[in-house]
């Protein structure tokens, strides 16, 4: 007769086995996490928590601004890029050069310029915030908002964030932009 003691033993083994490789793929998990960056969003110019309390004040303050006032970008070319695996539709994207002037008018619903608004601009990057540029309440002239000597180094894509003010009315609005250096 054989021995039968060693049969049925193996599973310590495979308990201990199954440890190890939770572990090791545990400590992998971490690792990897924490080699990722985190961005905040920075859709409304502030931080996510305070967008998010604030959501309902925030599109309320936008139809009083939209209701009262006429905001555009101006002297900026139209680009012919078409942005890949984009779930919503594009909308105008403008050409960005190395060095830029971007301006925005700002006009009543009669056509009056507004002069007195606090009006700013995030140059930001989609998915980073290491080149964000914010350069904040420029003054208006004759309802021209200019932002001169805007520098891009990188190319690729940007969205010009303008945030304008006045009195309880606010208006944010995003720009799509491509910087292509030329040869």
């Amino acid at each position: 007769m054989a021995n039968n003691s060693d049969k049925g033993k193996y599973w310590p083994y495979m308990i201990l086995g199954f440890l190890v490789i939770g572990i090791t793929l545990g400590y992998w998990t971490v690792k990897h996490a924490i080699g990722m960056p985190v961005h905040e969003s920075n859709e409304y110019m502030m931080k996510y928590q305070n967008a998010d309390k604030n959501v309902n004040e925030i599109i309320e303050a936008q139809e009083r601004f939209d209701r009262r006032y006429d905001l555009k970008l101006e002297g900026m070319k139209l680009s012919d890029f078409k942005p890949e695996h984009l779930k919503r539709k594009p909308g105008p994207v403008v050409v960005l050069e190395a060095s830029n002037t971007i301006r925005y008018r700002m006009l009543d619903k009669a056509g009056n310029p507004v002069n007195d608004a606090n009006v700013s601009l995030l140059l930001t990057r989609p998915h980073t915030e290491k080149e964000d540029q914010y350069f904040k309440e420029v003054p208006g002239k004759e309802g021209l908002y200019t932002f001169e000597k805007v520098r891009i180094e990188k190319p690729g894509r940007y969205i010009l964030r303008v945030r304008a003010q006045k009195g309880d009315a606010v208006k944010i609005m995003d720009t799509a932009g491509y910087y292509k250096p030329k040869k």
